[in-house]
């Protein structure tokens, strides 16, 4: 089992959960957040005044794949999220350990 966590653009995330669900995994936890990465965030106008805004909307998608899933979920996230402009995000993969789910108390990958 491994842990997918993807920071994206917020308008990604359909696209993204939409792919993810066409493979079969139908449970991912999505976060509201900002940062920058290279870009090094914008500039916007206020006033007509020129504002650096260091940190950019983004979303953080974490994922939990059992192994045999990991590299087509990777693949399916990688296209759907990428415009190939700067700023399309970051991709960290890390294994899991143990999973239960708390209400039936499944355990590892019966739980996902």
């Amino acid at each position: 089992m491994h842990m997918i966590e993807c920071v994206i653009k917020p308008h990604a995330v359909g696209l993204v959960k939409s792919k993810l669900a066409e493979m079969g995994i139908l449970g991912c936890t999505a976060l509201e957040c900002k940062g920058f990465g290279r870009q090094k965030g914008h500039t916007e106008r206020y006033r007509g005044a020129r504002m650096d805004v260091g940190f950019v909307p983004k979303v953080l998608l974490k994922v939990a794949v059992k192994s045999d899933d990991l590299t087509k979920a990777i693949d399916a996230i990688t296209s759907a999220a990428r415009t190939g402009q700067v700023g399309d995000g970051k991709m960290f993969v890390y294994p899991l350990a143990n999973v239960v789910r708390i209400r039936t108390g499944e355990k590892d990958n019966d739980a996902l």
